[in-house]
């Protein structure tokens, strides 16, 4: 009895005409992510994917990858059968054996309509053979055991544990953005939601060495290799920032330090981005939780930009924006102790409803173009692998 992976998405079936593509970047995403495990294939057939298996394949590892995949609803290791009845019950048969249960039901789907019984008939011949042979009892409502029956083109898929998937659109069918890694527990989790939207998603980080230790920079690197599980081959920007602190901090009102260094930032970020095609800058800004992310200050900031600056967590608290960075894996990281360039040189009272006007006067005192030409000359790129 063959075994495989059954794969199920959501979202994309939705997609009409161009279902198949999203279809076949879900179906190039799996193969990336399942790299090592041992899986022989990997194909569509009707609104599933397959994933089959060599002998020697690691079925605990792929089920895992499986379960990181964006764009899956649910996946099931399955049994393969030939489309007979006899073939169906003895495949669901030997499924269940062993397992332990005293109610049992069967549930069929038939996308192939040219099979010769119904779903319910299925069901109900299956199920009565189940019954039989297990010394068990049907239960339509709360059964102990759900067996379920999928008839899809030329053969016949069964299994019994459906494992959910993280849902969301494939990565890379939304385009590329970049997302401005500070190393905290925020932006990370930010990024995830991005790839959740199919986005892939590139990282730029600042620093401020030799001000800071290179803490932070370690902890980007760990926190985008933890992410390629989602996001596949990564590549990470770093951006030494010093230099450009310290023109801020010796040239403009120390209540503007911060709005100073944001701008600056989406500066830089916007031409890493347009070289690297990207067509957003993300951040994990959250309305109100430091001074630089009142409303009146991210308009003052965003007004530099000419790329679309998206903020998955705009409207979200800390507790559920570390909620989610401990389930994706990045929480423990994240709160490592670093210094953050955005936090060097921070005034006492910084400003937290800056007019436009009064930060561009401030801003008139730096030479901004060599600025941004001088840190984006000094960017060093890196590539991370899962």
């Amino acid at each position: 009895m063959e075994k495989l992976f059954l794969v199920h998405y959501g979202e994309v079936g939705l997609k009409g005409k161009n279902r198949s593509f999203f279809e076949k970047k879900l179906v190039q995403n799996i193969r990336l992510s399942l790299k090592g495990t041992g899986y022989a294939e990997v194909r569509r057939i009707y609104g599933r994917i397959l994933v089959t298996l060599h002998p020697e394949a690691d079925i605990v590892a792929i089920q895992e990858r499986l379960g990181k995949v964006m764009g899956i609803a649910h996946f099931e290791l399955a049994s393969a059968a030939a489309q007979t009845i006899d073939a169906i019950q003895a495949a669901a048969l030997e499924l269940i054996r062993d397992r332990e249960f005293k109610t049992l039901k069967v549930e069929t789907k038939r996308a192939n309509k040219r099979f010769p019984l119904t779903s319910p008939e299925i069901s109900a011949t299956v199920g009565a053979y189940l019954l039989k042979g297990t010394g068990t009892s049907a239960d339509m409502h709360t059964p102990d055991l759900r067996c379920t029956i999928e008839i899809v083109e030329e053969a016949a898929y069964i299994y019994v544990d459906k494992i959910r998937g993280v849902g969301g659109l494939p990565v890379g069918t939304s385009g590329k953005g970049i997302v401005m890694l500070s190393g905290g527990i925020d932006s990370p989790v930010a990024a995830w939601r991005m790839m959740k939207r199919g986005v892939k998603v590139l990282f730029v980080h600042f620093y401020s060495y030799p001000y800071t230790d290179k803490a932070s920079l370690e902890k980007v690197e760990e926190l985008a290799e933890i992410l390629a599980a989602w996001n596949y081959r990564t590549q990470v920007y770093l951006v030494p920032f010093a230099e450009v602190q310290r023109e801020i901090v010796t040239q403009t009102p120390a209540p503007f330090r911060v709005i100073l260094y944001r701008r600056m930032m989406i500066r830089i970020a916007q031409q890493i981005a347009t070289a690297a095609k990207a067509e957003c800058l993300v951040t994990g800004e959250s309305l109100g939780q430091v001074a630089s992310q009142t409303l009146g200050n991210l308009r003052v900031i965003e007004k530099v930009a000419e790329l679309p600056i998206l903020r998955p967590l705009i409207g979200d608290d800390k507790a559920e924006i570390m909620d989610l960075a401990q389930q994706i894996g990045t929480f423990e990281i994240s709160t490592l102790p670093h210094d953050d360039c955005c936090s060097l040189f921070v005034p006492n009272h910084p400003a937290t409803h800056a007019s436009l006007e009064a930060v561009q006067k401030a801003e008139a005192a730096l030479d901004i173009n060599a600025l941004v030409k001088l840190a984006v000359e000094s960017v060093e790129k890196k590539i991370v692998d899962d």
